[in-house]
């Protein structure tokens, strides 16, 4: 199979994959024929990519981190609690008294982690980060699955992994309270509007703190996750250790989902485009050690990824690089003219350093 972008998918291209709806609800499901009509309306809904079967890429096994089941039940949380926000009066009331649901939030982070934990392809993370129509409940999976998997990684124990991962799965829930239309405002927002926007992260931790069923340290992702570590983020200014071990973590695996995802007034940037950044900000804006531990932790470049390379050759990656995260294998489909090549062939971009990826089919 191979991801490929909604825009160059075509009428007959079958579905390797299900797509998914913001409650975690099947829209199409995996073996369905895609027609003209269907291609449409997931270019309305805002789907950007989608794992279609290619005799071609047969023998790329993409075997997903956590199972569907996992993920649709994590999308439905995602999808009450902010819904529950919504219709609360006032924001802040006692949301989630009902112990049933806290319990269910908890639980379906236990399974998340016990997957993430048993995953032989957990650096394919990456892989599962799309086809889902509602930017900011996919954000909140991503952000969890990501601040999970580097968590464990980090060392932290089963009861901190859980707190880490309810604080991803809910550290936007604070949008709920900026108005829509500074949320999907496609132009840059003026300082009055971002001075609102900021204001989400107040919002989380009001909403979150209030709850019995919320661990108040997941309250402080929602907090402190636009925190920097000179003080220069928001919404108090802390610098450096002011700011919880979670919430220095959690910045860096939401910045590098948002900018990698689809934004109503940008496109995203190629993984390894969004680990320079965060690179770059290393010690001053992130705390590097999370950053270097997210890099060896996720393939930039996972499986079935369609990519175009400097020469003008595009294909699929099929294997990562580990400790070369920029550099995956790549399986050549089509040549620079445009043409399907007869006999596909491979570069390990590792050994192949004259050869980059300049861009990625479900990035464009």
């Amino acid at each position: 199979m191979r991801l490929k972008s909604i825009r160059n998918c075509r009428p007959g291209d079958t579905l390797a994959r299900s797509i998914y709806s913001e409650t975690g609800t099947v829209l199409v499901g995996a073996g369905v024929e895609l027609t003209e009509r269907m291609l449409a309306r997931l270019k309305n809904m805002n789907i950007t990519a989608v794992y279609i079967a290619d005799k071609r890429t047969d023998d790329i096994l993409i075997e997903p981190v956590i199972s569907e089941e996992a993920r649709r039940e994590a999308m439905t949380i995602i999808h009450e609690s902010f819904r529950m926000v919504e219709s609360a009066k006032p924001k802040w009331q006692l949301l989630f008294s009902d112990r049933k649901f806290g319990r269910r939030i908890r639980q379906a982070m236990t399974t998340i982690i016990q997957e993430i934990k048993s995953s032989r392809s957990v650096m394919n993370l990456m892989a599962d980060a799309c086809a889902f129509d509602n930017y900011i409940f996919a954000h909140s999976l991503n952000v969890a699955l990501y601040s999970i998997a580097v968590a464990l990684k980090s060392g932290f124990s089963e009861k901190e992994v859980v707190e880490i991962g309810i604080g991803g799965l809910l550290h936007d829930i604070g949008k709920t309270c900026v108005p829509e239309a500074i949320l999907k405002k496609q132009g840059r927002l003026t300082e009055e509007e971002f001075a609102i926007m900021q204001k989400h992260t107040e919002y989380g931790f009001e909403i979150l703190s209030k709850q019995d069923e919320i661990p108040l340290l997941s309250a402080h992702c929602a907090f402190q996750h636009h925190e920097r570590l000179n003080g220069s983020g928001y919404p108090r200014r802390l610098k450096g250790e002011e700011i919880h071990p979670y919430a220095r973590l959690m910045a860096v695996t939401d910045v590098f989902d948002a900018l990698t995802s689809h934004r109503v007034y940008r496109p995203p940037m190629l993984p390894h485009e969004a680990m320079e950044i965060l690179y770059t900000g290393s010690d001053s804006l992130y705390d590097a050690s999370y950053v270097a531990i997210m890099r060896d932790t996720i393939a930039l470049y996972p499986l079935g990824l369609s990519v175009t390379l400097n020469t003008g050759e595009s294909g699929v990656v099929v294997d990562a690089n580990k400790g070369y995260p920029s550099r995956p294998i790549v399986r050549i489909l089509v040549a620079p003219n445009g043409e399907e090549v007869d006999e596909p062939y491979e570069y390990d971009l590792s050994k192949r350093l004259d050869l980059m990826i300049v861009a990625s089919d479900e990035l464009l």
